[in-house]
């Protein structure tokens, strides 16, 4: 982050050098058209991203080694031991090079090439992260690769014991390292948080057996295990030594790990190309919410792929993001979330349109004529300020878009919102078109005469759903589209996280 500053710095100073005003330290209001200096801030930005992209060594290693595609080389056990030594001159680690390291590798450079590959791909969004964690306790940078045999660098891979995340947490030990865990969140999945949860076991871990091989194998089966293995050992102080006594897993997992680091290290000499990463953790950015909000209105107000602002954002369980203190934040590309930050009062209301329509409210007005007596009409008025309108036939027309014309002026000439209309014609931007047919419920006052005073509503329809095996409160939420915080609305006296099968819960 600190080069990042840097480099706004730079630019913010060659500009008042040459005699331009720096932009104002306000947030840019609703507009399509970038700051000129957030513009060059992006342009430049974009500009390092692509040079970052080129700098990587791997496709001159496998040009100078004459590769053809797929080939898969073989090395000599002298020529991995001498490579491992290498690496062991850079680290605290004991990355032996014995039998059981080397078959590892070796299984790894044949049958696992596809997995370190993805790998290399996703260590782009990721390593940056751990290296700044692991730096700041103090802690060996070759630990970033735990995370890859841990769980491929997926947060949401959770294993058949019930660990879960980037670093493999079960739900008491992310609970003891302050993870929190809701309806809406599981911060196991939090990149961030649970990297710092991770440093901070991995750094007690080692505080307790002073050799960092036993560390890990104490990351894996847990200390008790570990100290058991001491025992029967003879109270041997090493991991080679006590690995005979170890659990069978927990035997493989440090050459596991070895392996890992070697082949994330040498991937090109074994003629292994990186995924392309999709996104560079340089290129994010956050936003925190001041209100809850679904991720599907977020993609809609800023043109995002709603499957990736999901994938940048594992911790949320759901597509719900809740309102919580401290505030829950989102994590997307620096272009999202600046357009988000842009447009943060236009999300909320877009948000309360979609998901939390205001009603109409009929109100009668007496009208003169010359033809008959006093009449009753309706109009409909919104419940407050912001009109908002229930989609109806009665209130459906339809406008075509003219030359000059924009969403905002549209949506004023009809007394509508422009999240209204984005939302009514299933638009992601406020662009338009010339001859585009937009469809409008209007709110404006429409009187029709009537021989009495408008009859009551029918009361509403009510849609019950029968409670089946395996079902729980919030995927039954999901299931009818509806937040558990809407559903425990419809159903007061339901206990959310005890409900039976066959147990009729209300859904409309």
């Amino acid at each position: 982050m600190i080069k990042w500053a840097c480099l706004l710095l730079l630019f913010f100073t060659t500009a008042v050098a040459q005699g331009q005003k720096p932009p104002h330290l306000v947030r840019p209001s609703d507009s399509l058209d970038p700051d000129p200096f957030v513009n060059t801030v992006q342009q430049s930005l974009k500009l390092f991203y692509a040079d970052y992209a080129n700098t990587n060594s791997y496709d001159s290693i496998i040009t100078a080694l004459n590769y053809a595609p797929g080939q898969i080389p073989t090395f000599s056990d002298s020529i991995i031991c001498a490579r491992l030594s290498k690496m062991n001159e850079l680290t605290p680690f004991h990355l032996d090079c014995n039998q059981a390291t080397l078959s590892t590798i070796k299984f790894f450079a044949a049958q696992r090439r596809g997995f370190i590959r993805v790998a290399l791909g996703r260590s782009a969004l990721y390593f940056d992260l751990f290296e700044e964690k692991l730096t700041e306790y103090g802690l060996p940078l070759e630990l970033r690769f735990l995370s890859v045999i841990e769980s491929g660098l997926r947060p949401q891979v959770k294993s058949r014991a019930g660990a879960l995340g980037l670093w493999q947490f079960m739900y008491k030990t992310g609970l003891y390292f302050g993870l929190e865990e809701n309806s809406y969140i599981d911060e196991r999945m939090d990149p961030e948080k649970a990297t710092d949860a991770a440093c901070r076991y991995l750094k007690q871990l080692y505080g307790i057996y002073g050799d960092w091989n036993l560390a890990l194998a104490a990351y894996n089966a847990g200390p008790g295990n570990v100290n058991h293995a001491i025992r029967k050992s003879g109270g041997k102080t090493t991991y080679w030594e006590v690995r005979p006594f170890l659990p069978a897993e927990t035997q493989g997992y440090v050459p596991n790990f070895i392996a890992a680091a070697y082949m994330m290290t040498y991937h090109a000499e074994y003629n292994i190309i990186p995924m392309d990463a999709k996104i560079h953790n340089a290129q994010l950015d956050t936003m925190c919410v001041k209100s809850g909000v679904h991720m599907q209105t977020i993609a809609k107000l800023t043109d995002w792929e709603l499957t990736e602002v999901q994938s940048l954002n594992p911790v949320y369980k759901t597509t719900y993001i809740p309102k919580m203190t401290p505030a829950r934040c989102v994590t997307g590309p620096l272009e999202k979330i600046g357009l988000l930050v842009s447009y943060e009062d236009s999300l909320y209301k877009l948000e309360e349109a979609i998901y939390h329509p205001k009603p109409v409210v009929i109100v009668p007005l007496v009208i003169k004529d010359s033809t008959q007596n006093d009449t009753l009409a309706s109009t409909a008025l919104s419940a407050d300020t912001l009109q908002t309108t229930t989609p109806t036939t009665a209130n459906l027309m339809y406008h075509k878009v003219k030359s000059g014309e924009n969403m905002r002026q549209i949506a004023l000439r009809y007394g509508v919102s422009i999240e209204q209309v984005m939302e009514w014609n299933a638009l992601r931007t406020t662009n338009i078109y010339v001859g585009q047919k937009l469809t409008i419920y209007t709110n404006q006052a429409q009187v029709q005469v009537t021989p009495a005073p408008t009859p009551a509503p029918p009361p509403p329809v009510r849609k019950y759903y029968t409670v089946r095996a395996g079902d729980t409160f919030g995927k039954i939420a999901q299931r009818n589209n509806l937040t558990q915080a809407q559903l425990q609305r419809l159903n007061p006296g339901v206990k959310v996280n005890s409900i039976d099968i066959g147990q009729r819960i209300r859904i409309k």
